[in-house]
Order: C-alpha cells, then sequence, then structure tokens
C-alpha cells in the first residue's frame, strides 16, 4: 500500500465506495492481470476493463459461419480436411474469462466497458458481463451523426433506448461515456437521468483518421491526449455539478495532479486516467496520489468530499467567468509578441 499524508482522499461512484478518485479507464492495461495488479499496488480505487465491441463479435461470428459451419456447402469433402475445432474461445468468451480473472485476483472494483451499435446488443453482452462479476458497466456508445437525414433528437434517442432498455434488465449501475459533440449537454444529461442512467463520463475522445498523401488512403491514426484536453471536461463538469444527481468522472487529457484537482474542484466524483498511465506506467498513479494528498493537506482540506464542487458553477465566486465572459476576457488578455506589428 502507500503511505500519503492523513486525509481523506475517499469517494463515491455511481454508488462504489472508492479509496480515493483515480480510476484507470478503458486501456490495453487492463488485458494483463499482472498489468491491473501494478495499477492496483499504485493505488487505483478501481479499474475500468477495455471494451467488449459488438462489431468484433458480429465479425468473428460471420468468420465462424464461414470457416467452420459453412465449410462443406457444395464441397462435402471439406469437412475431413478442417474439422471444426471442439475448443475454440471466441472473443466475447474470452473478455468473460478475463473479467472473472479481475474480479478473482483484484480486491478493487472492476468496470465492465461495452461499446455496442445494436439494442439488443447491449442487453445480451451486459447480461453476460453482470453475470461473470462486474460492478458497474460503462457504456461507450460511438455513433458517429454523418447521416444528413438523422437530427439531433433521433440522436439522442438511441441513447435514451439503450439505457431504459437495460435499466429494465440489468441491475448494475450504468455510466455512459459521452461526446461532448451534443447541441445541450445540459439538457441531455438530465434526460439520461430520468431515462435511469447512474452516471456520465466525460468525455470520451474519438480518434480522427488522417489521409495518406502518398496512396490518398484514408488512414486510422492513433494520438494520445495531451493536458490541454482537460479544460473542456472541467468546464462542463462544473456547468452539470448539482444540476443532475448522476456521479460524474472525466476522462481526457488528465495528466498532473493540478487539472485533476481542478476536476474534483469542479465536481468531478472520479478522474479516468489512460495516457499518463501508457506513457509512464502504473508507478505514476502513486505519485499523482501522493501529490493530491499534499496538495489537501498544505491548503487544509481534511477530504475530497470537503473540496469537491467547491469551484462548480453553482459555487463559483464568479459563476459567469464558465460561460461567455470568461471566452471575453481571454480573447481581451492576448498580447502581441514584442516587435511584432500591429
Amino acid at each position: 500500500m502507500i503511505d500519503l499524508p492523513s486525509v481523506d482522499l475517499s469517494t463515491r461512484y455511481l454508488g462504489l465506495h472508492l479509496a480515493n478518485p483515480l480510476i484507470p479507464s478503458a486501456s490495453p492495461l487492463s488485458k494483463d492481470l499482472d498489468s491491473a495488479r501494478r495499477l492496483e499496488d499504485a493505488g487505483a480505487s478501481a479499474i475500468v476493463m477495455y471494451s467488449l465491441f459488438e462489431e468484433k463479435i458480429t465479425a468473428e461470428t460471420r468468420h465462424f459461419a464461414r470457416f467452420f459451419f459453412q465449410q462443406a456447402l457444395g464441397h462435402g469433402e471439406a469437412d475431413s480436411f478442417h474439422p471444426v475445432p471442439a475448443n475454440v474461445q471466441t472473443y466475447q468468451q474470452h473478455y468473460l474469462e478475463h473479467l472473472q480473472k479481475l474480479k478473482t485476483h483484484l480486491g478493487i472494483p472492476v468496470i465492465a466497458s461495452l461499446n455496442g451499435t445494436s439494442v439488443s446488443g447491449w442487453l445480451d453482452y451486459a447480461r453476460d458481463m453482470q453475470e461473470a462479476g462486474a460492478d458497474a458497466l460503462e457504456l461507450n456508445i460511438y455513433h458517429l451523426a454523418a447521416n444528413i437525414l438523422e437530427d439531433s433528437q433521433t440522436v439522442e434517442n438511441r441513447y435514451l433506448d439503450i439505457v431504459q432498455e437495460l435499466k429494465k434488465h440489468i441491475r448494475l449501475p450504468i455510466a455512459l461515456k459521452l461526446s461532448a459533440q451534443f447541441s445541450s449537454p445540459l439538457h441531455f444529461a438530465k434526460r439520461l437521468e430520468q431515462a435511469g442512467a447512474d452516471g456520465l463520463v466525460l468525455f470520451n475522445r474519438f480518434y480522427q483518421p488522417d489521409i495518406d498523401l502518398e496512396t490518398l488512403q484514408v488512414v486510422p491514426k492513433l494520438e494520445l491526449s495531451t493536458p490541454a484536453e482537460a479544460l473542456l471536461r472541467i468546464r462542463w463538469t462544473a456547468l452539470m455539478y448539482a444540476r443532475v444527481k448522476l456521479s460524474l468522472a472525466v476522462t481526457g487529457g488528465f495528466h498532473t495532479a493540478p487539472d485533476i484537482i481542478k476536476a474534483l474542484l469542479a465536481g468531478a466524483d472520479a478522474v479516468q486516467l489512460c495516457s499518463v498511465l501508457l506513457t509512464h506506467g502504473a508507478d505514476k498513479l502513486r505519485e499523482l496520489l501522493g501529490e493530491l494528498a499534499a496538495w489537501l493537506t498544505e491548503h487544509e482540506y481534511e477530504s475530497v468530499s470537503q473540496l469537491k464542487g467547491s469551484v462548480s458553477q453553482q459555487h463559483a465566486i464568479d459563476p459567469s467567468a464558465y460561460e461567455r465572459a470568461n471566452y471575453v476576457q481571454v480573447l481581451d488578455s492576448y498580447s502581441y509578441p514584442v516587435g511584432m506589428l500591429r
């Protein structure tokens, strides 16, 4: 265990009592048991598993149907050349088995992550995750509204329908990992609360495709987050705090203790970390927790709960600073480099 100053770092997220607000988010770090153990030893209060993708399950099913179960169509002799293996483990079975392994060997909550496309898929896979022992479920709804005939109401209803259907059949607390690209995030958050959601994760980072200038192919491009991205999450957390009864987590751009503290001041219950851990390893958690505890002690806070939400919009000295007034002030604060003609 890590040795921290005498301050209460505990928090509640999705109804779970956590030792501190720092949670490794869905990433390759949870694919290996030893890696997950290192995260727990370094101070992780819970862990979000890597995502189960419905598209991968569907593609695997088609693959099996073609090469195992339909191989003899028109070629009866194929059965003797390519018999169906007796012990094939599917992608979904491997995920659920690993979830059970994490639950068996870790002493912290394990949050399963589901990236689905259909309502029936969400329900079936969520049930399996619940039976495998997940403590909570994070829904990563990746939907790019690229259909010109699809209006914003239809997009929002897709999320609401999924939440409502899951809450009819699933006992697990459910958090939605949202994009920042909604017309009215506050209103939508309230609708999700009414639909039965238990929490929100602000915000999903959609990886953007790139164009290869030599081949003119559209290619995937992976970019880790930067600290500059944290401010968007902090701002919307401050705007949502106390306006909805949802647990609030932030993710994307949280690399330093000061940014984590700002998220808590804005009202976050938990801070999810990914890029910083991929870059620096599990021990970075220990460092961040030490810095968080030291800051709280230095500023005479007794607990994270005392700190949480104290600089949300409702409690800020100047609430308008979270809205347009801040935009104007930033523009007016710009100064030209010395020697530049104006």
